[in-house]
C-alpha cells in the first residue's frame, strides 16, 4: 500500500508541472533590461501636414500608458529617451464612384513614422526602426482634406501600437 504523502507528492508535481514555462507580468526583451521608465518627446514633423508633431508624442504616451510596461517621465528623470519622427504621409484610392471611376470614394491613408530609443545617462542607441499606421476612410463631401484630416489620428494611432509593440516585446 503507498503512502499518502508519496500520493499528495506525485499530484502536486503533475499539477504544477504544466506552469514551468510561464512568467508572471511584463516580459520585455533583453535590450530593455534594467529600464523602468520612457520620456517621449514632442515628434518632428517632415510633412506638409502642420501641427502633427505633438499629436504623435501624447498618442505615443496614451500607449505607452495603456501597456503598462514603462513609466512615463520627463526626459530629466526617464531611463530612456524615445525620439522620432512623422516622415510620410500617403493617401491611394480604394474605391471609385460606381457612377465615375475616376472619382474616389473610399482612401487608404498610411502614416510612416521613424523612432530612436537611446538610453539618457550613456547615450547608447538601443532601437531604431520605421513603422507604418494605416487606416482608410471615405469621402463624405467635396472636401477631400477635411476628409483625411479626420483619419490621420487613427493612422498615427496604429503606427504608435505598433512602436510600443516593438519597444516593449521586442517585435
Amino acid at each position: 500500500m503507498k503512502s499518502p504523502i508519496f500520493l499528495a507528492l506525485a499530484a502536486s508535481l503533475f499539477l504544477f508541472s504544466g506552469c514551468a514555462g510561464y512568467h508572471i507580468g511584463a516580459r520585455i526583451p533583453k535590450k530593455m533590461a534594467g529600464v523602468e521608465t520612457i520620456a517621449v518627446p514632442t515628434f518632428h514633423n517632415e510633412t506638409l501636414v502642420p501641427r502633427l508633431e505633438s499629436l504623435a508624442a501624447s498618442t505615443l504616451v496614451k500607449q505607452f500608458q495603456q501597456d503598462g510596461t514603462f513609466a512615463i517621465r520627463s526626459t530629466e528623470d526617464a531611463d530612456v529617451i524615445l525620439t522620432g519622427s512623422i516622415d510620410q504621409i500617403r493617401r491611394r484610392g480604394a474605391r471609385s464612384v460606381r457612377s465615375d471611376i475616376v472619382k474616389q470614394q473610399e482612401f487608404y491613408l498610411t502614416v510612416a513614422m521613424s523612432y530612436t530609443l537611446t538610453r539618457r545617462y550613456t547615450g547608447e542607441m538601443i532601437d531604431r526602426g520605421t513603422v507604418t499606421g494605416e487606416t482608410s476612410f471615405f469621402v463624405t463631401g467635396n472636401d477631400i482634406n477635411q476628409d483625411e484630416r479626420q483619419a490621420i489620428p487613427l493612422a498615427i494611432e496604429k503606427a504608435a501600437v505598433n512602436i510600443v509593440g516593438r519597444v516593449t516585446t521586442g517585435w
